[in-house]
C-alpha cells in the first residue's frame, strides 16, 4: 500500500490526473419549433404520437397512429391470419366495406409493387396493423405501403393491440368500427356512427364489378407459373362473371388453356348463352349473397345448360340458385392457412379463404353433393351436382396469397368443359 502511494506522489502527472475533478459537459439542442399562434414555441417530438382512433360498436376505443389517408371511415372489422401477401389482400375486392386487421404483427417490409395487385384498385375500407415497417427491402418494390394507401385514399392505423382486438372479434364476432383522425369528432359521435351503419343486406358487388365486358389478355409469367401437368392444348372459351374477381383467378384459368371474356355482375344470362362459351365462372366478391337477387337469377338461368364453376361468392350464389340458404358466420374465414378436406379423395388441402357467409348444407336439395368441408368448424367448403354440370369452392384455389394445394381444381373445371364439348 505504501509503495503504491510513493509511486503516485513521485509522479506529479499521475497525481494531477487522479485528483482532477471530472468535467461536466452540457449539450444544448435547438430546433425550429411550431408556434401555437401566440408566439409561444411548442416542443416538437422526434417520434409520431397517437393521432387516430378505432371505435368499435361494443364501445371500446383503441388509440393508434395513422398512416395512409386521413379522415373518418366506417366499416366491418375482420381479422386475416395470413403471414404474407398484404398487397394481394388489400387489393382483393372481396374486402369492400371492411377494415382488415392483420394478425401478423410486422407489415410493410416489402413495400408495394404493380405486379402483385389483385384488382385495378383498393376497395377495402381500411387497414389495421400492429407494427408498420420503417423501411422496405425488396427488388420489386416501387413505393411504401403508406404512400400506396394515401394515393388511393385508404386509411390505416398501427401501434394498436391487434391481438386484443382479434380475441374480441373471435369472442363477439365481426364488429362495425369507425376509423378517424379527426380530433373534432368525439368518441360518442364515432360510436353512434358504428351503431347506425350496417353491412348486412347491402349490394357491394355492383361497386367492385367491371362496367363493360372485356377480354382477359394477361398471362402468368413463366417465373411465377407452376403445375404444368394436365393442361389442355385446345383453347376453351370461359365467360367469367365479375363479382369482384381477382386477377390471379383469371391468370390461372388462362394458364390452363382458357380464353376468357370477363362480364359485369349485371350481365344478362341470355347474352352469355348467345356467346356459346364452353363454361362459365362465377367469381368471388364482397358482402351478402342475399343482397344480390339479380345475380342469383342469372345463375339459375345458366346452370344446367353449360358447365359452371363458382368461387366464394360464386359458390354462395350457386347454393342459393339450387334452393339452399346462406348465413352470416360469426367472424368468417380470412387467411391463407385454413385446412379443408376433399371428401371425394380424402385429401386435406391448406387453403386461402376470405368470406363472411356460408352455405347451409342442410338446406340443399337432394342430388347436391358437399365435396369439401372446412376442418376448423365443419362448414361447407365445396359443392358439386353432376347432372347440372356444376362445381364450386368456398375458398380461393388461386391462393394469392397462400398455398397452391387447391390449384388442380382449375384442371378439373377444364376436364368438365372438355367432356361436355365432346358430347356436343
Amino acid at each position: 500500500m505504501d509503495s503504491a502511494l510513493r509511486i503516485i506522489h513521485s509522479n506529479s502527472l499521475s497525481t494531477s490526473v487522479l485528483c482532477k475533478k471530472p468535467m461536466v459537459f452540457t449539450v444544448k439542442c435547438s430546433s425550429i419549433s411550431p408556434s401555437d399562434g401566440s408566439g409561444t414555441a411548442l416542443a416538437e417530438r422526434p417520434w409520431k404520437i397517437a393521432d387516430a382512433r378505432l371505435v368499435l360498436e361494443d364501445g371500446s376505443v383503441w388509440r393508434a397512429k395513422s398512416f395512409g389517408a386521413s379522415g373518418t371511415q366506417v366499416g366491418e372489422v375482420v381479422f386475416n391470419t395470413s403471414l404474407m401477401g398484404y398487397q394481394e389482400i388489400i387489393t382483393d375486392p372481396s374486402y369492400a366495406g371492411q377494415f382488415v386487421l392483420m394478425t401478423n404483427p410486422h407489415i410493410g417490409n416489402t413495400g408495394v409493387n404493380f405486379d402483385d395487385q389483385e384488382s385495378r384498385e383498393c376497395f377495402l375500407a381500411g387497414l389495421v396493423i400492429r407494427s408498420l415497417s420503417i423501411s422496405t427491402s425488396n427488388w420489386r418494390c416501387t413505393e411504401t405501403l403508406g404512400d400506396y394507401l394515401a394515393a388511393r385514399n385508404i386509411m390505416g392505423i398501427y401501434d394498436v393491440d391487434t391481438r386484443a382486438i382479434t380475441r374480441r372479434l373471435r369472442e363477439d364476432g365481426s364488429l362495425i368500427g369507425v376509423l378517424s383522425t379527426e380530433e373534432c369528432k368525439t368518441d360518442e359521435e364515432l360510436l353512434d356512427m358504428s351503431r347506425t351503419w350496417d353491412i348486412v343486406g347491402v349490394d357491394l358487388i355492383s361497386g367492385v364489378s367491371c362496367k363493360s365486358p372485356y377480354e382477359w389478355v394477361d398471362t402468368t409469367g413463366s417465373e411465377w407459373d407452376f403445375n404444368f401437368s394436365g393442361r389442355t392444348k385446345e383453347t376453351l372459351h370461359v365467360v367469367a362473371y365479375d363479382f369482384g374477381i381477382k386477377h390471379n383467378i383469371l391468370r390461372r384459368l388462362a394458364s390452363y388453356g382458357c380464353k376468357i371474356t370477363v362480364v359485369p355482375s349485371t350481365w344478362p344470362a341470355s347474352e352469355t348463352l348467345k356467346m356459346k362459351p364452353d363454361g362459365v365462372l362465377f367469381s368471388n366478391g364482397p358482402g351478402d349473397p342475399s343482397a344480390v337477387p339479380y345475380a342469383v337469377e342469372t345463375v339459375k338461368e345458366i346452370i344446367g345448360k353449360i358447365p359452371v364453376f363458382g368461387i366464394c361468392m360464386g359458390h354462395q350464389l350457386l347454393g342459393q340458385a339450387l334452393g339452399g340458404k346462406t348465413f352470416k358466420m360469426k367472424f368468417g374465414h380470412h387467411g391463407g392457412n385454413h385446412p379443408v378436406r376433399n371428401l371425394q379423395n380424402g385429401r386435406v388441402e391448406i387453403s386461402a379463404q376470405n368470406h363472411n357467409y356460408a352455405v347451409d348444407p342442410a338446406s340443399l336439395p337432394k342430388g347436391v353433393e358437399v365435396t369439401h368441408v372446412n376442418l376448423n368448424d365443419g362448414s361447407c367448403a365445396g359443392l358439386a351436382f353432376s347432372q347440372l354440370k356444376l362445381m364450386s369452392l368456398q375458398y380461393h384455389p388461386e391462393a394469392s396469397p397462400g398455398p397452391h394445394d387447391s390449384d388442380p381444381v382449375f384442371g378439373e373445371f377444364v376436364q368438365l368443359m372438355e367432356r361436355e364439348k365432346q358430347k356436343a
